[in-house]
């Protein structure tokens, strides 16, 4: 049984569709001069545009998208000019296929089919959060600054800035407090001001394994992940206070915790990074060498079987032998001369492709940050170096 419902606006019967499309899709056909029969069991709407002006297939993409704004919605049409897809992706329509590549149509539906499952739990999980997070903060005064936190944090570059960031938004609670912030490259201890105390760093090194919440007296010290903060102030008088301070602070340790790790991902990133570059001109300098000496291997064989060559069609008149034999004897000489002449050249084909791919890389590697379609780029020239390496 089917486990989802196509639904196909075409003025024809559309047998090569169906048959993609079936047994996981039951298909139900509309004519687009027809009342649109929306089921709440659509998980597919098509247009088949082979059988539709191109006016009219602006116009039921439109009809299509407002019945459903979630659904989605695939073209079946001959390839089309970049204006007429941007005016098709503004009508509602999701993906366009081509007719000449329906092979590919049950792959990229079954992907646009999960990626609407996938979306639609994740609005729901978000919706939740969110809902959970508003009515835990609800009445306090204190969402908003939050909020600022979470949304400035990631204009924060590195950990002096996330401190300071953190502890302007620390002032809107009146706390007094030291902060210790740990990456993978360096540890950051520092008060409001700044600088740092030896006492409290000592402190927040000490407690950071030691649980989330550590209180001795008005003082209290919260861990996450990579972030320790120390509150020397605590209302202890005011139990409300003091349990709303210690849920609102948390929040900002969870926001600070995501962006060390994420300033600790970068840095790791252009680590890599510079060391691919090193790697590719250290390779383009090695590679110069190795070329040098095996072209001078290269030509010292051609020039060993090119003597030997020459010896031998010099010496065919003292081995007495008969017209034919020596016939012979010279097409192999020369065959051996053509295939070597051929081994060399095809070297020097392959050394070249080399030089070239690693010229690209270079000069690719040199920017601080590669586009996407330069990664691609210089990917499929290593995949051909590959292939078309012996």
């Amino acid at each position: 049984m089917a486990e989802h419902l196509a639904l196909i606006v075409s003025y024809q019967d559309s047998p090569d569709l169906r048959q993609w499309l079936q047994p996981d899709y039951q298909c139900m056909f509309s004519r687009p001069d027809e009342e649109l029969d929306m089921n709440e069991r659509v998980a597919l709407m098509m247009i088949d545009a082979r059988s539709v002006s191109e006016a009219d297939l602006l116009s039921i993409c439109r009809q299509l998208r407002q019945a459903s704004d979630s659904t989605p919605l695939v073209v079946v049409a001959p390839e089309e000019a970049l204006s007429m897809r941007l005016e098709l992706y503004d009508a509602g329509c999701d993906d366009c296929i081509d007719p000449a590549a329906l092979a590919e149509l049950r792959g990229r539906i079954d992907r646009l089919v999960m990626n609407k499952i996938a979306s639609d739990q994740l609005r729901q999980q978000l919706q939740q959060a969110n809902e959970m997070a508003f009515l835990a903060m609800t009445g306090t005064s204190d969402l908003g600054v939050n909020i600022q936190f979470l949304l400035d944090v990631h204009h924060c570059n590195n950990l002096d800035e996330l401190g300071m960031r953190l502890f302007q938004s620390l002032r809107n609670y009146s706390l007094n407090c030291s902060l210790q912030l740990r990456s993978r490259f360096a540890c950051k201890n520092m008060e409001a001001s700044g600088m740092a105390k030896a006492m409290e760093s000592s402190l927040l090194d000490a407690c950071k394994d030691q649980g989330r919440y550590v209180d001795f007296g008005h003082r209290s010290i919260m861990n996450y992940g990579r972030v320790s903060l120390l509150v020397k102030n605590m209302p202890i008088d005011d139990e409300q206070k003091y349990g709303a301070i210690k849920d609102n602070l948390f929040s900002l340790l969870q926001g600070a915790d995501a962006r060390i790790e994420a300033l600790d991902n970068q840095h790791t990133l252009e680590l890599e990074g510079q060391l691919i570059r090193q790697m590719a001109l250290q390779m383009r300098s090695l590679m110069d060498d190795v070329d040098e000496a095996q072209l001078q291997v290269m030509r010292a064989i051609v020039e060993v079987v090119e003597n030997m060559s020459e010896q031998v069609e010099g010496s065919l008149h003292e081995l007495h032998l008969t017209e034919a034999q020596e016939q012979r004897l010279q097409a192999i000489s020369d065959r051996a001369v053509q295939n070597t002449n051929q081994i060399f050249h095809e070297g020097l084909q392959l050394d070249q492709r080399l030089r070239d791919f690693l010229a690209a890389a270079e000069l690719l590697l040199a920017k601080p940050h590669l586009q996407a379609e330069q990664l691609q780029r210089l990917l499929q020239s290593v995949q051909t170096l590959h292939h078309t390496t012996p």
